[in-house]
């Protein structure tokens, strides 16, 4: 189940660097563990999608880009910062996912060329 957050985040009050340091190490561990979850989204498009001119949507791209900007404003964030992000995230999403999808169409090239020379071979006797 997807969860939105609706509260406007506020950076805590901080008297040094490395409290600053240690709050955005913090919100990098969380980033991080979305990322990997967000990824594997990423690998099941490839898997979906039929066509490898389909990874990289344009359509979806403007959508992602206007719905991100549009919620860094009504949480008081800077909305150029957050499309900068989200823009250098979608293309290393997009990089990633054209190469899933040729990973796993090899893999089911190569288990139909197995299968097709075990047919060819009579197959393999027990």
């Amino acid at each position: 189940m997807m969860t939105v957050m609706t509260e406007k985040p506020q950076a805590q009050h901080c008297n040094s660097m490395a409290e600053v340091r240690g709050h955005i190490d913090a919100l990098d561990d969380r980033i991080v563990t979305l990322l990997v979850e967000r990824t594997g989204y990423m690998t099941q498009a490839a898997r979906i999608k039929d066509d490898v001119n389909k990874v990289r949507d344009q359509a979806r791209i403007d959508f992602i880009v206007d719905r991100v900007r549009a919620r860094a404003m009504a949480l008081g964030g800077q909305p150029d910062v957050v499309e900068a992000a989200y823009r250098a995230l979608m293309d290393a999403s997009i990089a990633f996912e054209h190469r899933e999808f040729v990973r796993l169409r090899q893999g089911a090239a190569v288990q139909s060329h197995v299968a097709h020379a075990l047919d060819s071979a009579g197959g393999i006797e027990p």
